[in-house]
């Protein structure tokens, strides 16, 4: 069976963020349990980051240009040419036609992880991780495919593991989560964490960040005023145990709302990003989540209303817990790795469109 590597093509950085580039991390984790190596290749920083790479058994590529860019794209070229890649993986929000274009004229499956539905795909595989676009936003030209909807979100094996876990609403205490995503430009972790700590129902709170979040110390700072109702963690793995207890969480509309969904924890959104839109009004129709608004309009007020009501009513609670674990079942990578094998081995399509949604 061929084995012939795949290359992910993102950047991970305080500019563009770390959300592509933990999109990319789950996808091979999956392409790994397939025996497939997989190389990053990007402008990755902080160096920390770097070591989740290769403790995953994947190698590392330092990009010399941003992606996206002309220099990039003869760049990547050469590097799927020497590795003898079996495609390129590219995800990186605004990437425009011209560049996959040239890309897939080297005749290597080019897959696009994108939310966006912005430009018209050349193509063969465009993949939406998350909910909200339908088939009717994109463009596409003949013999691409296209993996939308719940089926294909990528959720992490932490995620899957505890949603066996997690049968009912919870007992006992009422406990929290805030979870706004890999980015949080808008430093929401913080002040939300703050609202919700001032509603003294809240017997315990946990906030998901990244090792890199720019207020870390702030909130361990609060955390240790708040001590025994405030905890502060930074790898998703520690969150494990937290979920099947949790009675809510706030999140972002990102992909960490869905990994969220298919453990059956109820949520309230606020975005900060406008691709998330989209994903988190959708999930607010299905009866998965309430989406409160954008970042700058919920206020303080509209935070606590909301917390409390969800505490209070826990036939809310159970409703859209059920709503959710129906919504995504977890098993989006390998679905995802399916479709991109079964391209790998078959030819291009010449003669017509080939969908699958």
């Amino acid at each position: 069976m061929d084995r012939s590597p795949i290359l992910l093509r993102c950047d991970a950085n305080p500019t563009v963020g770390w959300e592509p580039f933990y999109q990319c991390l789950t996808y091979a984790a999956a392409l790994q349990r397939r025996r497939r190596p997989a190389y990053f290749m990007g402008q990755i920083g902080p160096f920390p980051l770097l070591s989740q790479i290769v403790r995953g058994g994947n190698d590392y590529l330092t990009a010399g240009h941003t992606v996206g860019t002309a220099e990039d794209c003869d760049e990547t070229i050469r590097q799927v040419r020497r590795l003898n890649a079996g495609a390129v993986i590219v995800n990186a929000p605004g990437i425009q036609e011209e560049y996959l274009r040239e890309l897939s004229s080297t005749g290597t499956t080019v897959v696009v992880i994108d939310s966006e539905a912005q430009v018209r795909f050349p193509n063969r595989l465009v993949i939406n991780p998350l909910v909200g676009k339908p088939l009717t936003s994109y463009k596409w030209e003949t013999g691409t495919q296209l993996l939308l909807g719940r089926k294909y979100a990528i959720v992490r094996s932490v995620f899957r593991r505890q949603r066996a876990l997690r049968s009912g609403d919870p007992q006992g205490t009422h406990r929290g989560i805030i979870a706004l995503g890999e980015d949080d430009f808008a430093g929401q972790s913080l002040v939300r964490a703050q609202e919700i700590l001032a509603a003294s129902r809240m017997d315990k709170l946990t906030v998901l960040v990244r090792s890199h979040h720019e207020q870390l110390d702030e909130l361990r700072t609060l955390a240790e005023k708040n001590k025994g109702r405030l905890e502060v963690l930074t790898e998703p793995s520690e969150i494990g145990t937290r979920l099947p207890r949790a009675h809510f969480a706030v999140t972002c509309g990102d992909g960490l709302s869905l990994e969220m969904a298919c453990v059956g924890v109820p949520q309230l959104i606020i975005t900060q990003n406008a691709r998330h839109v989209p994903n988190a009004k959708k999930m607010d129709e299905d009866g998965a989540a309430t989406y409160l608004g954008t970042h700058d309009q919920v206020t303080t007020s509209a935070v606590r209303d909301a917390v409390n009501y969800l505490l209070d009513d826990q036939l809310e609670r159970i409703g859209m817990s059920r709503c959710a674990r129906m919504m995504i079942d977890g098993k989006g990578p390998d679905r995802l790795v399916n479709g991109l094998e079964i391209l790998i081995h078959e030819p291009a399509e010449t003669d017509g469109l080939r969908l699958v949604a």
